[in-house]
């Protein structure tokens, strides 16, 4: 059995009866922890739940004290954070009465590595604190606090297991109570993974908003004034004998570039360290988590985006206030460091109509990642951005280079419009997943995207005109280039309307499982019938099928006892694939080894399948219910099968997969767990195919 996990509990007096209990997680190498989320369709996030009681209650909820990684995942489509070797979590108590007390409460929490995943697993601890001073006695009334635990408290995930040392009555101790799960014996060695998780580099991100950088420079409000600040600067270079400082003039203009830099970048830096150093890291961390997960935030973003995409269609137009420009221009005339200051704060203001919207847009975007990401993106695009002001002085010559300015700048804004609607979805789609509106599933997604692009391409082959484009009596070879683009990417997603997968899109479309029309799964599904005899000859649908599903189709059941009496009426072996709803892993062999036809042919023709979901959060029917070592009760089905996976498989990882002969229950072959060769697992279902 795999324990990655160590768990150490610290316990800091905060002053006023206030105590910070300190949650210390040590990851074994190659695992990470789960961040506290929330996730939807997502993996499992640590949960902390603290029992109810008068004698205390919790001052805010559970911080992460250490930052987590956070990662897009291609498989659940969606930022995740997770732990690598370490992770950090506080929660205050306040204590409300005179008598010492007892905090109890238990943390459930997931771990993966790159081959296999553990299912949720429970630690019960409790943790002893002094009365409180000037307080009254009062009645206990303590109580698990499951369903609202998950709204208050935060999620760890590391298993308790080592006690603190003796402590006197008057001083606060942690104790562990017990493992919730019992340990089985050691099992069977799941496969192991040699791949990698694709994930945005920080590299993309500046490579991202240096391209934006260069982008805001081809817009009408930038485009014009490259050349006219530079022949500034060149002529300004001139002394009063008339010789020419050069020297002087370049000095300037990458002063003037650095101070753009400066201008665009120090405000978001300053805003970040006054959170981080004012709040900590953990608050700060808390702030890009509920920019990232909320609902709020991202309708927000959302409707920020739609007003952008209108002012570049050329609906309104956003500028900074025009006292504030007239200011910032009369100080420019002063010459010297202030003046070129004054005279890049000029162009920042100036400009803002053009560079606002793409400004927003990917600060916006930045905001999902990591605490830094905002300050590094802006620093990589205003470095774009101010470059060419720079290079241009030191080469003057390359001025003769730029093409005229006219109506193909608003072209650019425009065409940056479209891309605002289409980017600005994904934010209402987060919202839409996590909330579960149901408001713009998959194919809702797609056709947007694909009439927002179709219109693109009527746009550049000048079939569509806006307020401030110029009548065209051809079409260049350029913008029929861009229309071509435009066009064959209407034509890569129409096919994702019904089920293609369109993987280079995966990071930005909703999850297929959104998709109410399938035309690919309809194709695949088939095979054996989801219906097994009872003892009085009727049938019955297979038990949870309501909302436990196989991919690509299939059909088959989601009990275990149920699953082995249907092998037996029809004399086939038991396909058992232990898998769960945050398993990357089982997401990723199901993607790329049992979408295979072969593997699904052998799947239908030879197998009863058996899906056991180790991490499902419904309560199963109570004549489901198990009681395990330790005595407690497991009502809902993703503790069920963790169990059974334990007890009668000696294993707590996922994928693993396994072949039983239904009137024995005996493996027929050896299982295996996560291997994407597909010609390897197609001989592991053949030997597995026949009863023996």
């Amino acid at each position: 059995m795999k324990n990655p996990v160590k768990w150490k509990i610290d316990i800091k007096e905060s002053g006023n009866n206030a105590y910070d209990l300190i949650f210390n997680a040590t990851i074994g190498e190659g695992w990470h922890l789960y961040d506290l989320g929330p996730y939807t369709d997502g993996p499992n996030p640590t949960q902390f739940y603290f029992d109810e009681s008068t004698y205390y209650k919790k001052a805010g909820g559970v911080k992460m004290l250490i930052q987590p990684k956070i990662e897009f995942d291609e498989m659940f489509q969606m930022k995740i954070g997770y732990f690598l070797n370490k992770a950090q979590f506080s929660q205050t108590i306040q204590v409300v009465s005179k008598d010492s007390v007892t905090v109890k409460g238990y943390v459930e929490w997931m771990v993966c590595d790159n081959g296999s995943c553990l299912p949720p697993t429970e630690y019960e601890f409790a943790i002893k604190l002094p009365g409180a001073k000037g307080a009254t006695s009062a009645v206990a009334t303590q109580k698990p606090t499951a369903g609202s635990a998950a709204k208050n408290s935060v999620t760890t995930a590391v298993p308790a297991t080592t006690p603190a040392s003796a402590v006197t009555e008057t001083t606060p101790e942690a104790i562990i109570v017990k493992d919730t799960i019992a340990p089985a014996p050691a099992g069977d060695v799941v496969a192991s993974f040699d791949g990698k998780e694709e994930s945005k580099s920080l590299w993309a991100v500046i490579l991202e908003a240096i391209a934006w950088g260069f982008v805001a420079l081809l817009t009408p409000c930038v485009f014009p004034m490259v050349p006219m600040t530079v022949s500034f600067f060149l002529k300004n270079s001139q002394s009063n004998n008339g010789s020419n400082s050069k020297a002087k003039g370049k000095l300037m203009a990458s002063l003037y570039g650095f101070f753009i830099v400066a201008l665009y970048t120090v405000p978001i830096a300053v805003i970040i360290f006054v959170t981080y150093f004012a709040g900590g890291e953990a608050v700060t961390a808390d702030i890009f988590n509920w920019l990232a997960t909320h609902w709020l935030p991202n309708i927000i973003f959302f409707l920020v985006f739609m007003v952008f995409a209108a002012s570049f269609f050329g609906a309104f137009e956003i500028t900074m206030p025009s006292w504030m420009v007239n200011k910032s221009d009369s100080k420019s005339d002063k010459g010297g460091f202030i003046g070129v200051f004054f005279m890049a704060l000029t162009l920042v203001l100036v400009s803002f109509s053009c560079t606002g919207p793409i400004v927003g847009t990917i600060l916006i975007k930045s905001t999902q990642g990591e605490i830094w990401e905002p300050i590094i993106t802006m620093l990589a695009f205003s470095t774009a951005f101010a470059l060419p002001f720079t290079i241009f002085a030191f080469a003057p010559s390359l001025l003769k280079e730029l093409p005229k300015s006219g109506g193909w700048l608003n072209s650019v804004k425009v065409v940056l419009g479209f891309l605002e609607v289409a980017l600005g979805l994904k934010f209402l789609s987060v919202a839409d997943q996590t909330y579960h509106w149901g408001i713009l599933d998959r194919e809702v997604y797609l056709a947007i995207w694909i009439v927002v692009f179709f219109l693109l391409g009527l746009y550049l082959l000048g079939k569509i005109r806006f307020a401030y484009d110029s009548p065209k009596d051809h079409v260049g070879v350029g913008r029929l280039a861009l229309s071509i683009v435009a066009f064959s990417f209407v034509v890569y997603m129409i096919p994702g309307m019904w089920g293609a997968p369109l993987k280079a899109l995966s990071g930005y479309m909703p999850p297929l499982n959104s998709q109410d029309f399938n035309l690919y799964q309809e194709k695949q599904a088939g095979g054996m019938n989801v219906e097994a005899t009872n003892n009085e000859g009727t049938t019955f649908n297979a038990k949870y099928s309501d909302f436990l599903h196989l991919p690509h189709g299939l059909q088959g059941f989601f009990e275990y006892n149920e699953a082995i009496a249907y092998a037996k009426s029809v004399g086939k072996p038991l396909f058992v694939d232990f898998t769960g709803h945050g398993c990357v892993n089982c997401r990723e062999m199901e993607a790329r080894v049992w979408s295979d036809p072969r593997v699904l042919k052998l799947f239908k023709e030879k197998f009863v399948m058996l899906a056991l979901y180790a991490d499902d959060k419904k309560e199963a029917d109570e004549k489901d219910w198990v009681t395990n070592e330790s005595g407690r009760v497991l009502k809902s089905i993703g503790k069920i099968n963790s169990h059974l996976a334990m007890t009668k498989f000696n294993v707590n990882a996922q994928p693993y997969y396994a072949i039983l002969n239904p009137f024995t229950e005996q493996h027929i072959t050896q299982p295996r767990g996560y291997d994407l060769d597909i010609e390897s697992f197609i001989k592991f279902l053949e030997s597995g195919s026949e009863i023996k």
